[in-house]
């Protein structure tokens, strides 16, 4: 089961578990949490929320959303 696809996501659908586990912060390398409601990877450390476009996370700050 180590080679099975990471599923896409949509708003009605979690994030991976494993993908959440490896993604970090770009900016202070901490942990993220999912919004399911909002689709995005939220860092609270950095005050930042990451979309979740087409089921890939966008972990740039200028395309973040500040909190």
């Amino acid at each position: 089961m180590e080679n099975e696809p990471i599923p896409a996501t949509t708003p009605d659908t979690m994030i991976d578990p494993r993908l959440l586990e490896i993604l970090v912060c770009p900016l202070t390398r901490g942990p993220l949490t999912y919004d399911r409601a909002r689709n995005e990877l939220v860092s609270a450390k950095a005050c930042l929320a990451y979309p979740i476009r087409n089921g890939i996370p966008i972990m740039l700050a200028d395309e973040a959303r500040v909190l």
